[in-house]
C-alpha cells in the first residue's frame, strides 16, 4: 500500500513540474520571439518572417508577421503605409497589432487580435486596447505604460506595435 502511494505522489509531482515546465516554455518562446521579432531576426520558436514595404520598394525587414500594404515612391519621403506586428502569443490569447503611417507619424493604431481566452480576458483587452491606442498615439512609439490590471495584455500589444514600427523603420 506504502509502495502504491509512494508511485501516486511521485507521478502528481513529475505531472506538476512537467506542466509547469510546459507553462514557462511557453512563455520563454513567446519572449524570445518577441525579442527575435524586434531585432529583426527569426528565431526556432515558430515566428515567420515576412517583409515590409516601407517608402520604396528597396525597403524591407523581416521578424514581422505582416506586411506593409502601401508604400510612397522616393528614397526621400517618410515612412507611409500599414504596418501588421507579429503575432504575440500569452496565456489569454494572441495579440496583434497594426499601425498606419502618414509622413513618418502615426496616424492610428488598430488591435487586430486581443485576448479572447476566457470573458475576464475579453473584458480586460477592451478596457486596456482604447488606453493603449491614445498612449501610443500621444507618444508616437512604444514606450508607454502598461495598464494596471491588463499587464499580460498590455505587454503582448506592446510588442506587437514594436515589431510593426520595426517593419516601418520608425
Amino acid at each position: 500500500m506504502r509502495t502504491r502511494a509512494a508511485v501516486s505522489a511521485a507521478l502528481a509531482s513529475a505531472g506538476i513540474l512537467i506542466a509547469g515546465w510546459q507553462s514557462g516554455v511557453h512563455i520563454a518562446d513567446s519572449s524570445s520571439a518577441v525579442a527575435s521579432a524586434a531585432t529583426g531576426t527569426a528565431g526556432s520558436t515558430g515566428m515567420g518572417t515576412g517583409t515590409g514595404t516601407g517608402t520604396d520598394d528597396s525597403t524591407a525587414s523581416s521578424g514581422s508577421s505582416g506586411a506593409g500594404t502601401t508604400g510612397a515612391a522616393g528614397a526621400s519621403a517618410k515612412a507611409v503605409g500599414t504596418y501588421a506586428g507579429s503575432v504575440v502569443q500569452t496565456r489569454f490569447g494572441s495579440v496583434q497589432v497594426q499601425i498606419t503611417v502618414q509622413a513618418g507619424k502615426i496616424t492610428d493604431v488598430t488591435a487586430l487580435q486581443l485576448t479572447d481566452a476566457e470573458r475576464k480576458s475579453v473584458q480586460i483587452s477592451n478596457r486596456a486596447a482604447p488606453l493603449l491606442r491614445d498612449e501610443v498615439l500621444q507618444s508616437q512609439s512604444a514606450d508607454v505604460q502598461t495598464i494596471s490590471g491588463a499587464t499580460v495584455t498590455s505587454d503582448a500589444y506592446l510588442n506587437s506595435l514594436q515589431a510593426a514600427l520595426d517593419a516601418a523603420n520608425l
